[in-house]
C-alpha cells in the first residue's frame, strides 16, 4: 500500500516531517476553529479501518480462528478512548478491489500464501503458535469489524472505489481534524493531515503527524506536484519496475549535479534524485502542464497509465493534468440488468452502510474476491475452504440474479479467491444455479421489500435452501438465532467435506453450545496443551463459513439478524481448539460439555439431528480420532498438492481428493451424482492447463451466537410435544422434499436441479 520506500524516507531521512501530537489537544484546537469552518462537523477523525486491523488485534491467540469476544472488548475500549475526548470517528473499508490495482493486490495475496506455508510447517514440527514475525489476521477480521463497529455505535463506510481516495475526499470535503492510517499515500493526496496509528499510544491519545507542507519544503515541490513524484517512484497503479528507467536517468543527473557522496542512504538520494526531476519538469504557466508527461518520452502505454496514476490521487475539484477525472468508476454493470432500480438502490446502500456482504460485487460488478486463509496446502484431505463454499455461492448468485436454469445468456460470476493450487493469473468464472424451492421463484423484490409471514417463511425457506438443510426450518423460534445458523453452517460443512469424523463434528457442535456462558476473560484462560495443524485449518474453515452465512442472508432478504452471524456469538479458537483436542483424545462427553447437564442434552439433540440428516443425503459419519503431538512432515520431502502426507488416511493410503474423485457430497455438473472414489470425467485444467479446482468452494466461515433452546420451547421440543409457534408459518414440504436432499448418494441419474440440489 503507498509509495513504495516513502514511509520509509520520511522516518528516516526526513525528522522535520515527523510532528508527535496530542490528540486531545488537536480536538480542541479544531472545536475552536470549527466555529467559523462553514464544512467542518467538529473534531472528527477518518479512520482506515484496513490499516488499523493490525494493531486492534492484539489478542495473544490468532491462529486458531480468532478471540472474538475478546477483540470486541479491545475494539469497545479503543473506540471509549477517543470517544471520552470529545473525538468523533468515521471508519472506512476497502469494498473494492479496483482493477488497476488487481496485479498489486495478487502479488501480495501470493506472499501471504508463503508465510501461511511456514506457519503450518511451524505449527506440525513444534505444536505450538509461531511467533509474531509470522502473524496473520484471522480471517474475515475486515468484514466482520465493520459490523463490530457499527454494534459500538460508529459510523463505518464500505467502499464502492479505492478506499484511500474515498477516505481522502471525505476528510477534505468534511474539513475532519485529521486521517488516522498507515499509508503514505495520505501524504500525496491535498486532504487533512496524515496521522500515524502505528506510532498511535492510545492511553495518551498521542501519535506522530506527517506535515505535507514540511515534506514539500524537504523535496522542494508543490503539493499539486506529489501525485507525479508518487507515480514514478512506484505505488498500487504504477508499479515500480515500470518507472524503473525513469528512475535510473534521474540518479545519474542528480549525481552529476550533486558530485559530493551524499551522507543519506541510498533510498533518501533516489528520492532527492526524483523530486529534483519532477521539479525541473513542471513548467511555471499552466497552460505547460499538460506538456509534462510528454517530456519524459514514455511510451504511450506507459504514458496513459501514469496519467491514470496522477488521477488517481486528484480529489473532486482538483487538476487532473487536463485529462479529465479518469479515477472514475463504470456507471453500469452488466450485470445490473438482471435487477431491478430499487434493488440496485437498495445494494449501494447496505454496502455503503456497511450492512451487507457479497450482494453488492454480484449484483453491481459481477467479481468478487477472498483474500488468504489459514489453509495448508499440504494436507490431502481438508479442501480449501474457497472449493467447500463454491455450491452455496453459485446458489447465492441464483438468487441475486434470478437465474432460472436455462444456458442461454447466462451470467459468470469473475471470483478472485486465494486458495492452495490456485494461481490467480485469471478469475474462476462461476455461474450462478438456481434455489430449488418448493414454489415458484421469487422475485429479489418479493424477497427485500414483501411483507407479510408468508413473505419472512419464504426469506427463510431459501436462506436455509442454499445450504441444504431445508428441514431446519423447524428450529427457528425454538433456539436462538445464532445457534440455528451455526447449526445450519456445521451441517453444511460436514455435508461437503467427506473427511470430516464424528470426533470433528463433536469439537464443532459442543464449542458452539459451550461458548454461551464463557466471559472474554474466561476463553483467553483456556490452557492448550498442543496445537494441531488440521485443527487450525477446520477453525478457519468455520470462520469463512460465517460469511456464506452471512451473503445468504443479506441475499434472501435477512430472515435472520444480521448481528446473529458474527463470530463472537459462536466462536472462539481457543475453545474450538480445547474442544477438538478433547474430542480427538476420546473424552468423555460430560467432560466435553463442561459438565452441564442442559449443555449435553442441547448436544445430544442437535448431534442426532445433524447425523440424521446427513443419513438422509448418504452421508455416513464415522468415528477417526487422530493424534494430537507435533508431526515432522516438513522435514521430509512433500508429494504433489493436495496428496496423503503418510497418515493412514484415507483408506487406500496417498492419493489426495482429486486423484480419488471424491466429492464434496453433492452433485456434479448436469446433476449427475458421484461417490467417493467413482471414476471422474472432471473438466477441471491439469497443473498446465491452470485452474484445477472446477468443482466448488468459497470463502466465508461459519457462526455461531446465543446457544441454547429458549426455556419455554425446549422440554417440549425434546419430547416431542408442542413447540414454539413465534416462527413464521413454514412452506409446505412432504417428506420427498427432506429425502432427495441435494447429497444422497444415489444411482446416477439427471437430477436436474429438483429439489434444492446444489450442483457442482
Amino acid at each position: 500500500m503507498g509509495v513504495k520506500g516513502l514511509q520509509y524516507f520520511i522516518d528516516c531521512c526526513c525528522p522535520e516531517v515527523c510532528v508527535t501530537v496530542n490528540l486531545r489537544e488537536m480536538a480542541t484546537q479544531h472545536a475552536a476553529r470549527s466555529t467559523t469552518t462553514a464544512n467542518s462537523a467538529g473534531p472528527t477523525l477518518v479512520v482506515d479501518g484496513m490499516a488499523c486491523l493490525r494493531h486492534w488485534y492484539s489478542c495473544r491467540d490468532w491462529v486458531c480462528g480468532g478471540q472474538w469476544r475478546e477483540y470486541m472488548d479491545i475494539l469497545k475500549s479503543w473506540v471509549e478512548k477517543f470517544t471520552s475526548a470529545g473525538i468523533r470517528l468515521v471508519f472506512f473499508f476497502d469494498g473494492v478491489v479496483e482493477e488497476q490495482k488487481r496485479q498489486a493486490w495478487v502479488k501480495r495475496r501470493r506472499r501471504v500464501n508463503g508465510e501461511i506455508s511456514k506457519i503450518f510447517r511451524h505449527i506440525k514440527a513444534h505444536g505450538e503458535q509461531p511467533g509474531r514475525e509470522l502473524f496473520c489476521l484471522p480471517s474475515g477480521l475486515a468484514t466482520y469489524t465493520c459490523f463490530a463497529l457499527r454494534s459500538l455505535g460508529q459510523e463505518v463506510f464500505c467502499s464502492v472505489q479505492e478506499a484511500d481516495y474515498e477516505i481522502a475526499n471525505y476528510a477534505r470535503q468534511h474539513g475532519s481534524m485529521g486521517i488516522l492510517g498507515q499509508d503514505s499515500d495520505f501524504i500525496i493526496y491535498d486532504s487533512a493531515p496524515y496521522l500515524s496509528v502505528a506510532k498511535l499510544r492510545i492511553n495518551s491519545l498521542t501519535t506522530v503527524l506527517y506535515d505535507r507542507q514540511s515534506f514539500c519544503r524537504a523535496t522542494g515541490l508543490a503539493v499539486n506536484q506529489l501525485p507525479l513524484l508518487a507515480c514514478l517512484l512506484g505505488n498500487d497503479v504504477v508499479s515500480e519496475e515500470q518507472m524503473h528507467h525513469i528512475r535510473n536517468k534521474a540518479m545519474e543527473t542528480y549525481r552529476k549535479n550533486n558530485p559530493a557522496p551524499h551522507s543519506g542512504a541510498p533510498r533518501g538520494q533516489i528520492f532527492l534524485a526524483v523530486s529534483q526531476l519532477v521539479s525541473s519538469l513542471w513548467g511555471r504557466q499552466e497552460e505547460e502542464t499538460g506538456h509534462i508527461l510528454q517530456s519524459l518520452n514514455l511510451s504511450a502505454p506507459h504514458r496513459e497509465l501514469l496519467k491514470r496514476g496522477i488521477c488517481s490521487y486528484l480529489l473532486p475539484g482538483q487538476e487532473a493534468l487536463q485529462q479529465g477525472d479518469i479515477s472514475a468508476r463504470p456507471s453500469a454493470s452488466a450485470f445490473e440488468k438482471y435487477v431491478s432500480p430499487e434493488i440496485l438502490k437498495a445494494c449501494r446502500e447496505k454496502h455503503v452502510a456497511a450492512e451487507g456482504f457479497m450482494v453488492y460485487g454480484v449484483v453491481c460488478e459481477g467479481v468478487i474476491e477472498c483474500s488468504n486463509t489459514l489453509e495448508d496446502e499440504e494436507d490431502a484431505e481438508l479442501l480449501p475452504q474457497a472449493i467447500v463454499y463454491k455450491p452455496c455461492r453459485q446458489h447465492i448468485y441464483g438468487l441475486l440474479l434470478g437465474h432460472d436454469g436455462s444456458t442461454a445468456d447466462t451470467p459468470a460470476i469473475r471470483e478472485w479467491f486465494v486458495y492452495p493450487g490456485n494461481p490467480l493469473k485469471e478469475p474462476d468464472m462461476v455461474h450462478p444455479v438456481p434455489v430449488g424451492l418448493p414454489c415458484d421463484r421469487p422475485s429479489l423484490d418479493l424477497l427485500w421489500f414483501g411483507t407479510g409471514s408468508n413473505i419472512s417463511a419464504l426469506r427463510l425457506t431459501s436462506f436455509l435452501t442454499i445450504f441444504g438443510c431445508q428441514e431446519f426450518s423447524e428450529l427457528y423460534g425454538a433456539v436462538e438465532f445464532s445457534l440455528l445458523a451455526a447449526f445450519v453452517l456445521v451441517t453444511y460443512i460436514v455435508l461437503q467435506v467427506q473427511t470430516l469424523s464424528l470426533e470433528d463434528v463433536d469439537a464443532y457442535l459442543s464449542q458452539c453450545v459451550c461458548l454461551s456462558t464463557k466471559s472474554s476473560q474466561e476463553l483467553q484462560q483456556i490452557k492448550l496443551p498442543c496445537l494441531s495443524s488440521r485443527a487450525v485449518q477446520l477453525g478457519s474453515l468455520y470462520v469463512r463459513g460465517l460469511s456464506h452465512l452471512l451473503g445468504a442472508n443479506c441475499a434472501s432478504g435477512c430472515p435472520l439478524p444480521n448481528a446473529a452471524l458474527m463470530p463472537w456469538h459462536s466462536f472462539d479458537g481457543r475453545l474450538f481448539h480445547s474442544k477438538y483436542l478433547l474430542a480427538h483424545s476420546g473424552a468423555e462427553k460430560t467432560v466435553l460439555l463442561d459438565s452441564n447437564s442442559s449443555f449435553l442434552s442441547l448436544f445430544f439433540h442437535l448431534r442426532e439431528k445433524l447425523i440424521e440428516t446427513c443419513t438422509k443425503r448418504g452421508r455416513v459419519l464415522q468415528s477417526r480420532p487422530r493424534p494430537s503431538v507435533p508431526e515432522q512432515s516438513h522435514k521430509t520431502t512433500p508429494g504433489p498438492r493436495y496428496r496423503d502426507r503418510h497418515t493412514g488416511w484415507p483408506p487406500g493410503g496417498g492419493e489426495g481428493w482429486r486423484e480419488r474423485g471424491e466429492m464434496t457430497g453433492g452433485p456434479q455438473h448436469g446433476g449427475e451424482w458421484r461417490e467417493a472414489g467413482a471414476e471422474r470425467t472432471d473438466r477441471s485444467k491439469n497443473e498446465n492447463g491452470e485452474r484445477p479446482w472446477e468443482r466448488g468452494g468459497h470463502r466465508g466461515r461459519g457462526m455461531r451466537g446465543g446457544q441454547h433452546f429458549h426455556p419455554q420451547s425446549y422440554p417440549d421440543y425434546l419430547s416431542g410435544g408442542p413447540q414454539n409457534t413465534s416462527h413464521p408459518p413454514k412452506q409446505s414440504r412432504g417428506r420427498s422434499h427432506h429425502s432427495r436432499g441435494r447429497y444422497h448418494l444415489a444411482p446416477r441419474k439427471n437430477l436436474g436441479d429438483r429439489n434444492g440440489s446444489v450442483i457442482l
